[in-house]
Parts: C-alpha cells; structure tokens; sequence
C-alpha cells in the first residue's frame, strides 16, 4: 500500500505510517493539480491538510485510491461527493483541535475581562496607566455557551473551575444532559440577556450565519463581552463594530472571520476589541494530534477495519448500492427537514421503514437521517460513523420499526421526532420511480413536494387573503414563487402551505411573516 502526504503534517503521523506493516509514505509537497493527477493512480492513500485540493479531476486518475484523510477538521478542499462516487472513504479529525480551541477561547476570555493587550502596548509606548486597565472578575459570573459541543463543552468545564455560572443554547442538548454537565439548558434570548461573557461554538451553516447581530445585540447587557472562537460569520461583523462603537457591548475577542486571511477589518480600530490571526487550533500538540489521528484512521482503513471519523457513507454491500442510494438521500433530506421543523431539543426519534425496504439491513440509512439531522447544527462533528454515538451522547433515544406491509406506497420511511414530552413533529417520504425522492406528509398534513432547492413551510390558520398576504411580502423581497402545495385539517382549521421559491429566503423575510395575522409559524428549508 502507498500513501502519498501533500501537506506539510507532523513527523509523528508520518512514523505511524511508515511503521504500518506493507505501507510505502511518499512526502509530495507543493504539487499542483496536474502533477498530482499524473502519478494519482500509483497510491491507495493520500493525505492533506487545507493547502491540497483533492478534485473530481484527481479522484477519476486514482484508480486504486480507497482513503483521503484531512489532518483537521475542515473538508472543503476535498470533493467528498465525488470520492463517495468512487468509493473512497473520506477521513478527518475534528477531536485533535479539541483542547487548543478552549484553551485559546479561555485566553480570549482572561485576555478580554483583564485589558491585557491594551495594558502591554500601553507600558511598551512608556505609559503607567493602572487605572485605565480596570478589569473584571470571571468569579460569579454567567458565562452563556452558544453549542455545547466537544469544544463548547471543555470551555464549559473549565469556566466552571473559575467559579463561572454557565448558561448554555443548543437545539440537541436536554435539559437532563445539561443538567449532568453542570450546567443550564436555556433558550437563546435567555441566554443572551443574562449573560456576563458569551462565547460561540457553533459551525457556520446558512442557519447560524449572522445568528449574532443587531437585534441579538439590543438583547445584551451593556456590560457583556463577546467572544468568538468558532467560525467567522456566525457574528455579523459590521453590526459588532456598530454595537461596540454605540456601547451596547462592552467588548469582543475575535479569532475567526467571515473573510480569511484578514488583515484590515475596522474591529481592529476598536481598542474594546481583541483579535487574533485565527488561531484556535494553532498549538504543537494539537497539530501533532491531527497528524497522528489522520494516520491511524488511514491505517484502519487500509486494513478493511471501521473507522471513526468517516465523513461520507459507510460501507454498503455493492449489491444494494444501487437500491439504497436514493434512500440514503431521502432520509438525509427527511433529517435536514426535521431538524428545521423542531420546537426545541430532541429527546426521541422513531423512524418506520414500510414495505419492500423493510427487508433490508437500514443501519446506514437511520445514520444518514441522524446525520442530516444534526449536522446543520453540528457541522464536521457529526459524520454517517459517528452519528448514532453523537446522539445518544446528547440523551436522544433512536429506535427503528421495519413493517413489510405497503400502505399507499411500495416503500415509505416515517420519522416522528419529540421533545420533553411537551411536542412531537413527523416528516414522511418515499422514492418513486426512477428514484425521484418525494416529501409526502408534515405532520397530519399531506403534501406532495420534492425534496429540494428552496422551500417555506408555513403553519397557519385556514382563512381567506393568507396565501395573498404571504406571496405579497415574498414579492417585495424579489422572491420568485416556483410553486405551491396546501393542505388543512378542516374548514377554517389548522393548515399547511409549502411554498417553494428561487432564492434564499432571509432571516428578516421570515420574521416578517410571522407577524401575519394567522399565521402560526414559518420556517425556510434549503435542501
């Protein structure tokens, strides 16, 4: 076996290979795209961290590649549909960085209570000025953790040792897993006006983009410090300068931004704010970490062993590949879809298989709906391996229930999610011929829909003027209604309309159809 390395990794993985018995480590660096092409289909490995793109161009030339690791966490330098196609198995190690991210978010955090920086360029320019660095302490204060993940949870740990309260928002942390955590499960407006220090750790999806901004803003406490160590763009930069400027923050420590490399944001002008060059993941051990965990899992895979951080689907037997596959779509799809449409964290979830698919093994498919469920929170943590652990980590109970019996459909999967016994929310699907994938109810409501591009799913009330008022506002947005599917319990009862559209529907096009009167809820989807 052959494994070529394209990026500089830690000599630590290297020997991990080379100490593998029948593997040859090549080290290429610097290769571009041709070059790597022309000797692609003489290695069964490769290995990259975020300078190398591996593209569908090089994935077709690697005829006998079977892994790609990414020593880290990001994978958008890899084409993972098109290694799945070729069935190679996508690796990364999103546990390396772990502990370098919450220590350098609680380095943020002294840094931003204690004046630091300000204090040492003030004394390097020749200034004694003790009384203009007047800090605050963290003891007894409340921290507020935007996601409550591996990195989320290690800050929450150590914030505690400082005598921290911790409020913590995550859609898929229970109140009872909260509670075992030592800390408190609360909304995010909650979060956000109670909070002395708060710190994101969120990936960046169209869900959390600039889940951070003005109106999150007028909800803090004038005297609030904000940090974030997790991805750029999940705060709206340009309101952050606002908010600081007009003083309804304190301050901020920022490691991440929505442009990278960046080198001449105006938050660098602000002496309330900290910034440094994106550098959570940038300790010794922790790029050591990454090398050795990419090596290892690399290894496994060359040995025909499972592995921990695959990234796209795991193996299926090659016979019923061509079966499942669009099965595995729907119910990545049906798990996006869920995850929009629940009222709060998820403690239960039943997934029925009806039909001929029923008799078939549906591990991997239950995966895959785990997996669209919670990766839009979640991000590179959640993978089709891992996902099943993920959630039972965060107190959801998953079952599964095979019936052969058809009922309107040859095959149909159901999936009812609940929450605290206080709501529950069902999604069903099936696949036609010619495998186009179709949405057939929400809820008790039947609709009809494919499972892609743009959609709104809008609760309201049946009454006349509302499908009017609604297509009214998205016109004001330049949103192009593409079609529309409605359904209702009864005359002048509860309804369902799914409207889909051309564009991305905002934030603020959303807010403002909640406000109609009538209408119960809106939530936008994009498959």
């Amino acid at each position: 076996m052959k494994v070529l390395v394209c990026d500089p990794i830690s000599e630590k993985g290297i020997e991990v290979l080379k100490q593998e018995p029948g593997v040859e480590v090549d080290v290429k660096l610097k290769m571009t795209e041709d070059e790597i092409c022309a000797i692609a289909s003489e290695y069964n490995a490769m290995v990259v961290r975020s300078e190398t793109k591996i593209t569908k161009k090089i994935l077709e030339q690697a005829k006998q590649l079977k892994v790609v690791g990414r020593a880290g966490v990001g994978i958008d330098n890899i084409d993972v549909q098109a290694a799945t196609l070729q069935g190679v198995v996508v690796v990364n190690t999103p546990d390396g960085n772990t502990f370098a991210a919450a220590e350098h978010t609680m380095a943020m955090m002294l840094a931003l209570a204690r004046h630091i920086p300000q204090a040492d360029q003030s004394l390097r320019q020749g200034l004694w000025n003790r009384s203009k660095f007047i800090g605050v302490e963290l003891r007894n204060k409340t921290l507020g953790i935007i996601g409550f993940g591996k990195i989320g949870s290690e800050v929450g740990k150590r914030s505690k040792a400082f005598g921290m309260d911790i409020l913590v928002f995550d859609p898929y942390v229970t109140r009872e897993a909260a509670a075992r955590a030592g800390v408190k499960s609360v909304d995010l407006e909650t979060l956000l006006k109670e909070s002395d220090m708060i710190t994101v750790h969120m990936p960046l999806t169209s869900d959390t983009k600039h889940m951070i901004g003005k109106e999150q803003f007028a909800l803090m406490k004038p005297t609030v410090r904000l940090l974030n160590v997790a991805r750029g763009g999940i705060i709206n930069e340009a309101e952050l300068y606002e908010a600081v400027v007009e003083k309804k923050i304190a301050g901020a420590a920022i490691d991440v931004y929505e442009k990278e490399p960046q080198t001449q944001s105006p938050l660098f002008t602000l002496p309330q704010v900290i910034v440094t060059p994106h550098l959570g993941a940038s300790t010794q051990e922790a790029q050591v970490n990454v090398a050795i965990d990419v090596a290892y899992e690399i290894c496994r895979v060359l040995r025909g062993e499972p592995v921990q951080n695959a990234v796209n689907i795991p193996f299926i037997k090659p016979e019923f590949r061509e079966v499942m596959q669009p099965f595995a779509d729907l119910t990545e799809k049906l798990g996006n879809l869920a995850g929009k449409l629940a009222e709060g964290p998820i403690d239960d979830i039943e997934l029925k298989y009806s039909g001929d698919i029923a008799a078939l093994e549906l591990g991997s498919l239950t995966n895959t709906f785990l997996k669209g469920l919670l990766r839009p929170f979640l991000h590179e943590v959640v993978n089709y391996v891992n996902a099943p652990l993920v959630a039972k980590n965060r107190g959801i109970h998953v079952r599964e229930i095979k019936s052969s019996k058809k009922e309107d459909y040859t095959n149909e999967i159901c999936v009812t999610i609940k929450g605290n016994g206080k709501w529950s929310r069902s999604v069903a699907g099936t696949v036609f011929k010619n495998n186009e994938l179709r949405i057939l109810r929400i809820d008790e409501f039947n609709l009809d829909i494919e499972p892609t591009g743009h959609i709104v799913v809008i609760m309201h009330h049946d009454k006349p003027r509302m499908v009017g008022q609604v297509g009214t506002i998205l016109g004001e947005y330049d949103i192009n209604i593409a079609g529309m599917k409605l359904d209702r319990e009864e005359i002048a009862g509860k309804a369902m309309m799914i409207i889909t559209v051309d564009q991305e529907v905002g934030p603020e096009i959303i807010e403002k159809l909640k406000k109609l009167s009538g209408l119960a809820n809106a939530t936008y989807i994009a498959f």
